[in-house]
């Protein structure tokens, strides 16, 4: 008789059925969380055939945002969180004040009563932490200032959705549902309802705070020194175990001790830990498993859906995504606008916020359970999470397309402004950033005036490296950057810089690939490196293309592309040790695949 495997059926089911379908997504040209959700519904109870746990995979999920939001803090400071307080916190407020007003409207409009209204408006203000985060990461702009304003709205609106998941039982009675419920999300989310309304919120207050400075005193100290101790052992395996357990145990003890949201916790578990020098290898170690963990965090939501919804309740459900999708959307762009930020930063807010999840789905639940919010309010909610999750990528591509138009137009309609000085002296062969007029992908993009120049590719720990050798030897140079303070350094040593991701057609274009005379990628990733050599070889056929790569498999990968010279790491340290030992250099007849 064969074993009751839930959890193996699950992982199984999910992971393979979410990679045919994001294969097969990504083959149409289609973003590949799209054919995970499509996963979610097949193996979820309302469409026929295997149905996994919905338990187990809305735990599994659960782990998942825990991992994505560690490795978010770990690219994180608080001083990159409180740069970003004065617009992130009004924001965010205004804004789920906004969608909470939009929402109880449907809400009265669908005959419902004002604690309905009020729950299913807040669940339509979040926006889903995992989708948020992905969009950023893919766009590589998580340490950009954009980046960093949306995360810290994020956290915002995290905070909120605490204070109104305790709130809301103490509310219930008041607001037309009933007292206690009989299901509550955690223990220590529900507070007796003596306490009454300002002694909840004081005491939730409390907790976040004694959380916050038990992490900076205590956990300043001792995640580092975890971390030290164990890299000190040699053992790989035991400092990969180290980060998860910290990540983990952090985020579920803020959660049982604090009230604080499990994502809250591995944030700050995160952002502490990445006062570490081992915090870069942390992250890594520590990737695999977030993108594992990610994708079954969407399959879990496609597993909610209700495909015949969409004919039962087809104008509630395109109503809600208006809001979502629209209202969300126009206030945030009203906003980020009106504190004077660039055009660009409040399009990718707007997107950024365009979609709900994780604490929509948490709120839905608690109001159905507190009698509060009809089962139709949480058909709705799962309808238009699913919904805006999928239109979120679209939303993108749109603000790409629309960026150029309004930039054009604002530019006709601005008054002129007296040029800025570009900032200090440059070395011989260099000019002023060609971001000049603004340091991120904010504004307009002229291109460089060199030429016979060499591109430069990343300026992180092998970039540095390649670019104080460029500069000293006096030879012309920029660098393709997308990380804010890599630019700032760069700007202030006086190297001309192009922000952004050199993928982007233009932003790789501002570089002058045309009269360039070689191109160097000094990125990790061979796959994106891949698309940059096509994309040099189509501008100038005969511009010399230097690459890494960390494999055999990796070098032929780019020198198939096009590639001139590919440098693998391992094959160099190599190199070295036994020139080293034998005090010569050694046969290049042993190195057949590189250049």
């Amino acid at each position: 008789m064969p074993h009751d495997t839930p959890l193996i059926a699950t992982i199984v089911a999910g992971l393979g059925l979410a990679f045919v379908f994001g294969a097969l997504a990504n083959r149409f040209r289609i973003p590949p969380l799209v054919g995970y959700l499509v996963a979610g519904v097949l193996v979820g109870p309302n469409t026929p055939g295997f149905v996994a746990d919905a338990g187990l995979a809305n735990e599994l999920a659960e782990i998942g945002v825990i991992l994505l939001m560690f490795g978010v803090g770990l690219h994180f400071s608080l001083k990159d969180l409180l740069s970003v307080r004065a617009i992130a916190v009004p924001g965010a407020i205004v804004q789920i004040g906004f969608a909470t007003a939009l929402g109880a409207g449907l809400s009265w409009m669908l005959g419902w009563s004002m604690g309905a209204g009020l729950v299913f408006g807040l669940a339509l203000s979040v926006a889903s932490t995992v989708v948020l985060l992905r969009a950023l990461q893919e766009r590589r702009m998580i340490e950009t200032e954009r980046g960093r304003i949306a995360v810290g709205w994020l956290i915002v609106e995290d905070l909120a959705m605490v204070l109104a998941l305790v709130l809301l039982p103490a509310l219930a009675g008041v607001l037309g549902g009933q007292e206690q419920a009989d299901t509550h999300v955690s223990g220590m989310l529900s507070l007796p309802a003596g306490y009454g309304i300002w002694g909840v919120v004081g005491i939730t207050l409390a907790k976040v705070a004694a959380f916050v400075v038990v992490m900076l005193v205590v956990g300043r100290r001792v995640i580092p020194w975890i971390l030290h101790y164990v890299a000190h052992t040699g053992s790989r395996e035991l400092f990969r175990l180290a980060v998860l357990a910290i990540a983990l145990g952090v985020a579920f003890g803020a959660a049982k001790l604090f009230g604080v949201s499990l994502a809250l916790g591995a944030f700050f578990a995160g952002m502490i830990m990445s006062e570490s020098e081992l915090s870069h290898r942390a992250a890594e170690e520590s990737l695999p498993l977030r993108d594992a963990f990610s994708v079954l965090f969407f399959v879990s939501v496609g597993m909610l859906f209700d495909p015949f919804s969409l004919i039962s309740n087809g104008w509630p459900i395109l109503a809600t995504l208006a809001i979502i999708v629209i209202g969300k959307s126009l206030a945030a762009f009203v906003i980020v606008i009106a504190f004077g930020y660039p055009l660009a930063t409040a399009l990718m807010i707007s997107a950024s916020l365009a979609q709900i999840g994780e604490f929509s789905f948490i709120l839905a639940e608690l109001g159905v359970g507190l009698k509060l919010l009809p089962e139709q309010g949480r058909d709705l909610i799962l309808a238009g999470a699913i919904l805006s999750i999928v239109l979120n990528p679209l939303m993108f591509l749109a603000i790409d397309w629309m960026k150029p138009w309004l930039e054009a137009r604002a530019a006709k309609t601005a008054p002129s402004v007296e040029a800025k000085p570009l900032g200090p002296a440059t070395e011989p062969g260099q000019v002023a950033s060609v971001a000049a007029t603004t340091n991120r992908e904010d504004g307009p993009r002229p291109r460089t005036i060199l030429a016979n120049h060499a591109i430069l590719i990343g300026y992180g720990r092998v970039g540095s490296l390649v670019g104080a050798a460029l500069k000293e030897a006096a030879l012309p140079f920029l660098v393709i950057e997308d990380a804010d303070k890599t630019l700032a350094r760069l700007k202030a040593d006086g190297i001309e810089t192009v922000s952004g991701n050199a993928a982007n057609a233009e932003v790789f274009a501002a570089a002058n690939p045309e009269g360039a005379r070689r191109l160097i990628l000094a990125i990790p990733n061979a796959f994106e490196a891949g698309q940059i050599v096509l994309r040099a070889r189509a501008a100038n056929p005969g511009i010399n293309v230097i690459a890494r790569a960390h494999s055999d498999a990796e070098v032929e990968h780019l020198k198939g592309l096009g590639a001139d010279t590919v440098i693998m790491g391992e094959r160099e340290i190599a190199r070295g040790i036994v020139e080293e030992v034998l005090g010569h250099k050694p046969p290049e007849a042993s190195e057949p695949s590189a250049a």
